[in-house]
């Protein structure tokens, strides 16, 4: 297959509706993980490990995921695999190029227009989740916030600890083009989830900016 038709391949594959049940599932696992072998996405998937290979091949070919060789000991390295910025793009993102580009034109205009915008896009999403959580004990609470984070496009899951504590993992950044360039984003999520859970204490512990492959929320009661 030549280089042109490898292009024409990564047009084609313009979102993870046109791919292949197998192929779309090794995708979202590989984002979920952050990179694994064949042999943990074939026990993540129920499929033979023989199956994952020739689906990575494919999706390899398409330019969507690539490998890593770790070495841990003797014999062949592993490779672990995961997905490239091509296949990331085919995740949702709430905001795109032109957001970006407008918010740029408010900050040139009115810096401080800018704060407000996102300060009242934190208090409407708080309205929002306030109104579904409302009379649900924390663990409760936890659970309806990652499904209006995975409604949001975060691929949202939460995780009871075994200390009582929990955890909220957003495995896409929804925002990721307007966080790249405005830190204030970042920091109104961090404030959305604290005001939603009042009763709780929550802290950040990845951020993908920081170069972990997820965002993560440690909550625990006060």
């Amino acid at each position: 297959m030549s280089g042109d038709e490898h292009l024409d391949d990564r047009r084609v594959v313009a979102s993870l509706e046109r791919l292949p049940p197998t192929r779309r599932a090794l995708l979202i696992a590989l984002k979920r993980q952050g990179s694994a072998s064949a042999d943990e996405l074939a026990t993540e998937l129920g499929i033979t490990v023989s199956a994952v290979r020739q689906h990575l091949a494919a999706l390899g070919d398409a330019g969507l995921v690539t490998h890593d060789e770790v070495r841990a000991g003797p014999g062949r390295p592993r490779h672990a695999h995961r997905c490239t910025p091509a296949a990331v793009e085919l995740f949702p993102r709430a905001y795109g190029e032109l957001t970006t580009e407008l918010l740029a034109y408010v900050e040139d205009e009115d810096p401080e227009m800018l704060g407000r915008m996102f300060e009242r896009r934190r208090r409407r999403r708080v309205q929002r989740a306030a109104t579904r959580m409302a009379g649900l004990d924390l663990a409760g609470q936890v659970r309806v916030l990652a499904t209006v984070l995975d409604e949001d496009g975060y691929m949202a899951e939460a995780i009871e600890d075994a200390d009582g504590g929990f955890r909220i993992v957003e495995h896409n950044c929804a925002i990721l083009n307007v966080a790249l360039r405005y830190g204030v984003a970042c920091g109104t999520e961090l404030e959305f989830i604290r005001e939603v859970l009042p009763g709780a204490a929550v802290d950040r512990v990845q951020h993908l900016l920081a170069g972990s492959h997820v965002c993560a929320y440690a909550i625990r009661p006060r």
